[in-house]
């Protein structure tokens, strides 16, 4: 079994990170560089994730589909902002069979242009719009620093693709999924997040205007963790995706792009763990309560387990995601370190004394030592333990929010941005300007992570030129 300690966030944050991936089993090293191996918990995070937005996803009329992993080199090529952004990036099969290829082949790093062919086939008129649809899949970018779920060469992940038949219903969809993106990370991860448009320089390859849901992590480091992109005309022209109006005349199709990828596992995990391991918000673990029974003799562990099991089957009927650890040979000690490892929200230890009483031990993964546990009775532990899972999810999302603001500074010179973004975010006046927004990131490392779309109004002036400005924009070091 794996030895459970862990460097402390405190002393080295990326190797806490990098060790905790490992050791929790969420994924592994793959023989190729820059890949990775998602393990059956890691998996099993992921399913819940999917589930959280795939059901939002289907109440707003969108349905999921497949398209090709191989895409036509020239498809790529046809619209030139999309070939420039993704040209270094790019994974190419030039044989197959044996043969050479007449026309190399792109492992997708994105759908859009095979997606744009296909529904330049499909819409024909007014009354085919519009095209709601999403897929599951991985896609390839060919990433030269490489980080387990923060950046991998292949990631798996879901794009969903719309097509409208004006601008205004484009960008009213653009914005709905960039709420849903906030709503999910919200009320499902507790992670608090910064919905926002990006700059100019920071926009998709391709897209008219891109927006964003940013997360500050526990180092205070922002990570992108969803995107929204709406993308004109540009690839309706590109792959001739037209529709005949009400009054016959033909028209270019406005549409959309946005996803949001494995990368949110390594949010959650640098949100929400500390230096003992991973803690889940309990609406994505995929194990929400542990029972730890507790035993000496054969006789204790026989009457334990059974007390164990038949509680462990009023919470499965009560819908709750549990399991019942009955590993032999394995100190109580032992199993207690490798579920806070693992981020299980509450731990259920039940002993002899506790079955002669009609009692349980809860001790909620959210708050170590004394503090988190208490005794309840096993008679209604169901009701109690679900009550207890939505005041972790609730702390958890307090906490991250609580952590953000606090830093997170509002800088009257160069000098306090310089001091604030060297431990987590400033909100500060930018005046638009790209030559300003490149001096600021070669001055500092910190990018420009979004405009938030929540402006307190007024004006100012710019933090580094100190030209007007009407917009405050979030800079932080990213991920």
């Amino acid at each position: 079994m794996a030895e459970q300690k862990l460097p402390t966030r405190a002393e080295d944050f990326s190797e806490w990170y990098n060790q905790l991936v490992l050791k929790a089993e969420l994924a592994d090293y793959a023989p190729v560089r820059g890949c990775m191996i998602v393990r059956p918990y890691g998996w099993s995070l992921w399913e819940n994730i999917q589930q959280a937005l795939d059901k939002r996803f289907k109440a707003t009329g969108h349905l999921n589909a497949a398209f090709p992993l191989l895409i036509p080199q020239s498809f790529i090529e046809k619209e030139q902002s999309h070939v420039a952004g993704f040209s270094p990036e790019l994974a190419v099969v030039t044989i197959g069979g044996g043969e050479k290829l007449e026309e190399p082949l792109v492992i997708r790093p994105t759908s859009e242009t095979i997606i744009g062919h296909a529904y330049a086939k499909w819409i024909q008129s007014y009354r085919d719009l519009p095209v709601l649809i999403n897929q599951w899949n991985s896609v390839v970018r060919w990433e030269l620093r490489t980080k387990l779920f923060l950046r991998t060469l292949e990631f798996f992940w879901q794009e969903g693709h719309t097509a409208h038949a004006t601008l205004e219903e484009a960008e009213a969809e653009t914005r709905q999924m960039l709420d849903i993106y906030t709503d999910f990370a919200v009320n499902e991860a507790a992670v608090p997040v910064i919905p926002g448009r990006k700059s100019a320089s920071e926009r998709f390859a391709g897209a008219d205007q891109t927006y964003s849901i940013e997360a500050m992590m526990g180092d205070g480091k922002a990570l992108q963790s969803g995107t929204s992109h709406n993308l004109g005309q540009n690839f309706a022209k590109a792959f001739g995706i037209r529709y005949l109006d009400r009054e016959g005349v033909l028209q270019f199709c406005w549409t959309t792009s946005w996803g949001l990828s494995t990368r949110f596992i390594g949010a959650i995990i640098m949100v929400h763990g500390d230096d003992q391991g991973l803690i889940l918000p309990p609406r994505l673990a995929p194990t929400q309560a542990v029972f730890v029974p507790i035993f000496k003799t054969d006789e204790e562990k026989a009457v334990v387990l059974d007390a164990a099991r038949k509680a462990s089957a009023a919470l499965v009927a009560a819908g709750i995601r549990v399991r019942t650890d009955e590993r032999d040979g394995v100190s109580p000690g032992f199993k207690f370190n490798d579920w806070e490892m693992r981020g299980v929200p509450l731990r259920i230890e039940i002993g002899p004394k506790d079955v002669a009483k009609g009692t349980v031990v809860l001790a909620r993964r959210d708050k170590p030592g004394k503090e988190g546990k208490s005794f309840v009775p096993q008679e209604g532990l169901a009701a109690v333990v679900a009550k207890t899972l939505e005041e972790i999810q609730k702390a958890l999302l307090d906490r991250a929010r609580a952590f953000r603001d606090a830093h997170t500074r509002e800088p009257k010179s160069f000098e306090e941005f310089q001091a604030a973004v060297e431990t987590g975010f400033a909100l500060a006046f930018w005046c638009g300007s790209a030559d300003c927004e490149a001096k600021i990131k070669d001055k500092t490392k910190a990018t420009m992570r979004c405009i938030p779309l929540e402006q307190e109004g007024g004006a100012g002036v710019c933090v580094l030129c100190g030209q007007p400005a009407t917009d405050k924009g979030i800079f932080g070091r990213a991920y």
